[in-house]
This record gives C-alpha cells, structure tokens and sequence, in this order.
C-alpha cells in the first residue's frame, strides 16, 4: 500500500497547459456587472422611493355655507357712515343766546333744554296782550249785566222832569195865546212861549228813548262785535306766549350732540344769515341709534342688488368688528356725471364705535332664494402653514396627493377653505419644499 503511495504523484510540469475559454471569461464579467448594477439600482430605487417624514393634522368642518358670515359675497362697495337725521335745531324767534348748557358729543334726550335766549320784550308784549284782553273782558261784562238800577231811576227821574216841563211850557203857551187875542200881550211873546213848548216835548221823547234803552240794555250786535275783539285778544295773548316760550329751545330727539354753533352773548336770526353775522342755527343732534351707510353703487353693478338686500359692514377703524346691515332707502334717480346711483344700508345693531362720516365698506350677500337653492358647502378652517400656492397636500393612501382649494377668508383658527375639502382629510402641515404630487410619506413618529 505505501508503495503504491508512493507512486502517486502530481505532474507539475502541466500545471498551465489548460487555459480557461474567452468567453468563459465574458460571461463572468457580465454577470458581475449585471450584480453590481442590481445592487446599485436597488440601492437608489430604496433611497428615492423612501417615505419622507410629514407632519399631519386631520381637519374638520366648520360650518356649512348659508350662515351671515359664510354667504356668498355678490359686490362689495365703499362709502361713509351717515345719520339716518341729522338736525341743526334753529330758533323761531330772533334774540340774543342768555344760556346754553350743552357742549359737542353730550346726549341729550328729547325735550330737554339746550338754548335759553334773553325773553325781556317778549315778557312785555305778553303783559300787554293779557291787560288788553282783560279790558275787553270787563267791558262785555259790563254789557251783560246791563244798566244799575240807579241808572234806570235816574233816567226816569229824568223822563218825569221832562213831562213836567212840557206841562208846564203847554199852560204858559195857553195864557200867551189867550193874552195875543185880547190884544193886551205882543205876538212875540206868543211866539216865545210856543218855542219853549215845542222844545220841552222834544226833550221829553229824547229822554224817554233814553230811558227805554236804559232799561233794555246794550243790542246783541254791540255784544257781538266785543266778543269778537275779546277772542282776538285771545289770539294776541296766545301768540305773545308762544313767542316767549319759543325763548327756550329744547332737544326735538333723543341723541348727541354734534356740533355747538353759538356762545353766550351772540344773536340768533331767523332770517339772513352771513358769514359773520347772526347765527342760523344753535346746535346741530342726531340719533347715532339710527345710521346709515351711504354708498355710490356704479350702475353696472346696481342691478346685482335689490330692496331689502343684506350685507355686512366693517369700518377702517375697527377691522376686527362686523356689523349686520341691510338696504333701507334706494335714490329714485342716478348721478349722471358719476354714473352712479346712491344706496343707504341701515345699520342694524350701531354700537358706541361707530362715528358719522366713517369710512365703511359693505360686503353685499346673496338673497336668500338662491341660497336655499344652492346646496350648501362645507367650510373647512385649515392651518395657513398648509396652504402653498393655492392648494394643500392630503395624505391619501401612504402618499401626498395634492388638492387645490379656494380661500374665503381668515379666522382666529385658521383659513376658510370653501373649496377643495369637505372635512375628515389627513392634512400635511408645512410640506417639504420638493413634496410632489403621490409622493410617499409617513406620519412623523409613525
């Protein structure tokens, strides 16, 4: 056995007889590059296709479209804020201001005392207008009572006198006669005695006429006619103390007071007035309860609104703070050099922040027929971070799908998406700058 061990034996000399083939050699290349190139692919298909990190939010809807806030917005227009009336409270009688008790932005309430203007010659012409009336008075009175009882026996007294006299002068004018015709007295004397005769009968029908008026008072047409001076008496006393009233000017409304036109000491007209002159007017008031937005709407748009329509009011100065309004008055005719047609918006709840000629915009919502025949749309309030261009990335599926969205608007929670969401979507929060559309991505911590 070790013998034939021994005889065992590796030749050598044919160690690099045997080369290997070309193309053995190829194949084996190939094949190593084919490894290494699927390593690499490999490689940069997992590095590509990772899922990238994204930080999610899962959103809600807010509130469905229909609300005052959510309406559709139909036109917007600008204007200032006005009072409804305003009044620049004027005198009606001329005078000089003795008192005045209000200063510019007091509130005063209706009936109260703003102006007192000196009344001396209108207390005098009163006075003068009740002692006429008076006078009149007593006289028609007078004239009811009819004559004393004295009167009437005086005026008898009188009558009786009278008859006594012609009594008397008829018994002279017998014996006269009766003397002529003897021839013993002169035709002068006869006609002397007939004289006094006829004047003693004279008197005598006088005073009984007298005496008959006496005793059946003054005629209804004297009655008459003083009751009718009495009742323009009246008339004067009447307009005296008007004037004199009219001395004390008080508040026609409750409201503020906007302007303070007079001082003590200055003379109040109602008639002329000039630049330097007498004033026109005392103070001016309006009710700030009761305003007005005052708009110039360009006629192109004036047929987008309609009696009643409503809208929303903001001012320049207050911007966080919304006011509901609504159209209370339409001019009847249209500005022709502006090509405008002016509407008033009633502002239905004024607070103490609003001020006459304010600047304010009126945001004009759509009627409610057509909002009932829309179906309403759901309002999502998204992060502002989410928002890039218009539009946001929903996690769908393992991957960022994008969706545009349409923004109504900003809340203190976010922005108003009324477009592109409808709720319950898996939001991506500030998305990575190369994020595209169905790119992988994976909840952050996940």
């Amino acid at each position: 056995m070790q013998g034939e061990l021994k005889g065992l034996k590796i030749d050598r000399s044919k160690k690099n007889s045997v080369e290997p083939s070309p193309w053995a050699v190829r194949w084996i290349l190939a094949g190593v590059a084919v490894l290494v190139l699927l390593g690499l692919a490999n490689f940069v298909f997992g590095r590509i296709n990772r899922a990238a990190e994204v930080d999610v939010v899962r959103v809600e809807a807010a509130a469905a479209a229909g609300g005052a806030r959510d309406q559709a917005v139909i036109l917007n227009a600008t204007g200032y804020i006005v009072a409804a009336h305003k009044i620049e409270l004027a005198s009606k009688v001329l005078g000089r201001v003795a008192w005045i008790g209000v200063e510019k932005g007091d509130r005063v309430k209706e009936g109260q005392v703003i102006v007192r203007l000196e009344d001396d010659e209108y207390r005098a012409q009163l006075a003068q207008a009740k002692g006429q009336l008076a006078s009149l008075e007593a006289r028609l009175q007078e004239m009811l009572n009819g004559s004393r009882p004295e009167e009437v026996a005086r005026a008898k007294a009188d009558v009786d006198q009278a008859r006594a006299d012609v009594v008397n002068a008829e018994i002279t004018l017998k014996r006269t006669e009766g003397l002529v015709a003897e021839g013993v007295g002169p035709r002068q004397s006869l006609d002397d005695a007939r004289a006094r005769y006829d004047a003693a009968v004279a008197k005598e029908r006088s005073l009984e006429r007298t005496y008959e008026l006496m005793r059946l008072g003054p005629r209804q047409e004297q009655i008459d006619a003083v009751r009718g001076q009495i009742q323009q008496a009246k008339g004067a006393m009447d307009f005296a103390e008007t004037q004199l009233a009219n001395t004390v000017i008080r508040a026609p409304v409750t409201g503020t007071i906007l302007e303070r036109a007079v001082e003590k000491g200055e003379f109040v007209t109602t008639s002329f007035v000039g630049d330097r002159g007498a004033k026109g007017y005392v103070v001016s008031v309006a009710d700030l309860n009761d305003l007005r937005v005052e708009l110039d709407i360009n006629q192109n748009d004036f047929a987008k609104l309609g009696p009643r329509q409503r809208g929303t009011i903001a001012v320049d100065a207050f911007p966080d703070r919304r006011y509901d309004g609504v159209i209370d008055e339409i001019s009847p005719e249209a500005n022709r050099q502006k090509a405008t047609v002016q509407v008033k918006v009633k502002v239905l709840k004024p607070d103490e922040y609003l001020r006459p000629e304010m600047n304010a915009s009126v945001a004009f919502l759509a009627d409610a027929d057509a909002r009932a025949a829309a179906p309403a749309k759901p309002v999502v309030t998204v992060p502002p971070t989410a928002v890039r261009e218009g539009a946001v990335f929903v996690v769908l599926n393992g991957r960022a799908v994008r969706r545009a969205v349409k923004i109504a608007g900003s809340t203190s929670q976010g922005l108003r998406a009324e477009e592109g969401l409808i709720g319950g979507e898996d939001l991506i929060v500030n998305p990575p700058a190369g994020l595209k559309d169905g790119d992988r991505v994976k909840k952050r911590g996940a």
